[in-house]
């Protein structure tokens, strides 16, 4: 009798949750509709309750089902506006300033994430920002959320509309593809950005994705049978109890006020050796906020005098303190924290740094090397590696995951960053993505396609334009065709990839930088996107991307290449005239250096050291920036290789976090 009360009492709760019709939050003022294809509001209300939509000439009716959702689809409309978008049941909902036009999905990790200022800082970003007044660009970004269930709303948002005041927040590779596509289209342009950096693609793939895949059967397994949710559960739970076990409750926010001060008993607090990530100092697991605190001792001499002060590198970001007073803070992961002191701040005797460390995902902690720790006081240099004090603030709200990172489960984004807008009608999707899926570059081959074709069963909207990045320069140089490379493995199965229909690549081994896993140049990267779909989605003419490899003919020492997308010819970029970046291998597969000449449309490759060549290689590097092959239309050429020889990253699975 007892439960029926309880179910009963839910039942009316849940009632009366849904007695005022509502809207997910990806509908609001501001918003884009998609033009020229039915469009889909959705939202909720009491059972059985009579919803009506209005917008523009348009009146629909719909009536919610006994869970009390509504759906219905509106006559497709030419791109324009503002317009209202009205919803009314037992209440009323007014949204304004809304306009029609073309709506992509945008999402991948942080080459995607990176926003036009903050951390991303990309090239000319202030004179990026000041430009930045197209009110018919507009922008969602989807809040960061794990959920080992799918979602019916997203957690967060709102439709920014673009201008000086707003752009430096969009995703800066969106927000480039969206002016290229205003310039040339002339109608608006609605970016919703759901993306989060580090992440590999598989949380982003639903479960029923792997079900249909032969090579991910066993993770499938798994996640249908509802264990997952069990050993998330346990995870979360030992992340919690592993900190309380360490240093005991988290500190309430009267606390947390003093750490950053001069006068503070730290000294119970926990003691952990820098530089070093927390996962590897006994905190497993940790996403969050954390403080770092260490006494240091200034000489009468040197007090009062202005310093420099070095803490290496803070994953995420930091707000750094001595003796109470900000000095600092960065929101970038792998940039080095070097912060000038103020003459007057450090005192004769005892002084304190204190760092708030936030993670979001992934590492956490102050890591790098013990060189790059230090105070620097005229000719005084202090260590400041070793030992420091250490206490944990807060985990990050995952509410049940609490602990679990984007990355330790699949399709933990895709229920909380993908399942909630399923419904909304969109034209296409833009992602940048596979840094993290370098380490198993040839399953990529695999799962790549298959969240693609994940996504568009989901969507239910057709095999929808999908485009994408391929991985821009970066890394070591002696990752080659003789030593393994991952990353160009990467490219290679993003570049297979497009065998899928309706899908395009935009190589940008060109603009990326060795030394920046997050190249600055994203204007070009948002342009070689939106060239792709002005001619493959809007039936613009003109070349759009650069030389493909075609096929190859081995003749004498020599090896004749083909190519598709010539454009209107050869362009090398060298003013020697030299072309760059490819090597040539015999039977025995060692790889050696090549010269290259352009005869006709072909390029000949050959080598001294190479008498009876086989197979050739183009950019196959983690470092492909030697390259200097393009069209005159100045596209680069795609790495490639004729060969299918086993690469380095052929036996990396990937496998279900326990």
């Amino acid at each position: 009798m007892k439960k029926v009360v309880v179910l009963f009492v839910l039942f009316i709760s849940v009632c009366a949750a849904f007695a005022n019709v509502t809207l997910p939050k990806i509908f609001g003022d501001n918003m884009v509709l998609q033009r020229n294809k039915p469009v889909s509001i959705w939202g909720w209300a009491a059972p059985g309750e009579k919803v009506t939509v209005q917008f523009n000439q348009q009146k629909k009716i719909a009536v919610t089902n006994k869970m009390g959702k509504w759906q219905l689809l509106l006559q497709p409309e030419n791109a324009g506006g503002p317009y209202q978008l009205i919803v009314t049941g037992k209440n009323k909902i007014s949204l304004q300033n809304i306009l029609v036009g073309e709506v992509w999905i945008c999402s991948g990790q942080s080459n995607m994430e990176m926003p036009i200022a903050g951390w991303g800082r990309i090239n000319d970003y202030e004179k990026e920002i000041a430009a930045a007044d197209y009110s018919f660009i507009r922008h969602f970004d989807i809040p960061n959320t794990i959920s080992s269930t799918l979602k019916e709303d997203v957690t967060g948002g709102e439709w920014q509309v673009c201008s000086a005041a707003t752009a430096g927040e969009f995703s800066a590779t969106a927000y480039f593809f969206a002016r290229e596509l205003y310039k040339k289209l002339k109608v608006p342009v609605g970016l919703i950005n759901s993306s989060w950096g580090g992440t590999q693609s598989e949380a982003w793939t639903s479960k029923e994705g792997f079900a249909q895949s032969n090579e991910f059967k066993d993770i499938a397994a798994v996640m249908q049978s509802g264990n997952m949710e069990e050993i998330i559960k346990k995870r979360s739970e030992a992340v919690l109890e592993n900190i309380k076990k360490a240093q005991g409750n988290l500190d309430d926010k009267t606390a947390v006020a003093t750490f950053k001060n001069l006068v503070f008993d730290d000294s119970k607090w926990l003691t952990m050796k820098l530089p070093g990530a927390w996962e590897e100092r006994g905190f497993p697991g940790l996403d969050g906020i954390a403080w770092f605190r260490k006494t240091i001792i200034i000489s009468e001499a040197d007090a009062g005098k202005p310093a420099i002060l070095e803490i290496a590198k803070i994953d995420d970001e930091d707000e750094t303190y001595i003796n109470g007073e900000k000095v600092g803070g960065i929101a970038k992961w792998d940039e080095p924290r070097k912060y000038n002191i103020a003459a007057g701040s450090l005192k004769a005797g005892k002084n304190v740094i204190a760092v708030k460390v936030i993670d979001n995902q992934g590492g956490g902690g102050i890591y790098g090397d013990e060189a790059n720790m230090t105070l620097t006081i005229d000719k005084t240099i202090i260590p400041l590696y070793g030992e420091w004090k250490f206490r944990v603030e807060a985990i990050t709200a995952n509410g049940a995951n609490a602990g679990v990172g984007p990355n330790d489960f699949p399709g933990i984004l895709f229920n909380g960053m993908i399942n909630p807008i399923l419904p909304y009608t969109i034209k296409g999707a833009i992602w940048y993505q596979g840094e993290s899926n370098a380490g198993r570059a040839y399953q990529y081959r695999t799962a790549f396609p298959l969240m693609i074709t994940d996504w568009r069963q989901h969507f239910k909207q057709g095999d929808f334009p999908f485009l994408f990045v391929q991985l821009a320069t970066f890394g070591a140089a002696d990752a080659n065709s003789n030593n393994g490379s991952n990353w160009a493995e990467l490219r290679e199965a993003q570049q297979m990839t497009l065998a899928l229909p309706n899908t395009g690549m935009a190589v940008t081994t060109d603009i990326g930088n060795p030394k920046d896993i997050h190249p600055k140049n994203k204007q070009d990267v948002g342009k070689r996107l939106a060239f792709i779909a002005l001619h493959d989605v809007y039936e613009q003419a003109g070349e759009y991307t650069g030389p493909v490899y075609q096929s190859m003919k081995a003749t004498g020492n020599q090896i004749e290449l083909s190519f598709t997308h010539t454009g209107s010819g050869w362009l090398v970029k060298d003013k020697y005239g030299y072309i760059k970046g490819f090597e040539i291998a015999g039977a025995d597969k060692k790889f050696h250096f090549a010269k290259a000449m352009i005869k006709n449309d072909k390029l000949i490759v050959f080598s001294d050291d190479v008498l009876q060549p086989v197979a050739v290689r183009y950019n196959w590097a983690d470092d492909a920036s030697e390259g200097n092959l393009f069209n005159k239309e100045n596209f680069p050429a795609a790495p490639f290789r004729t060969d299918d020889w086993q690469g380095v990253t052929f036996k990396s699975k990937y496998s279900l976090t326990q």
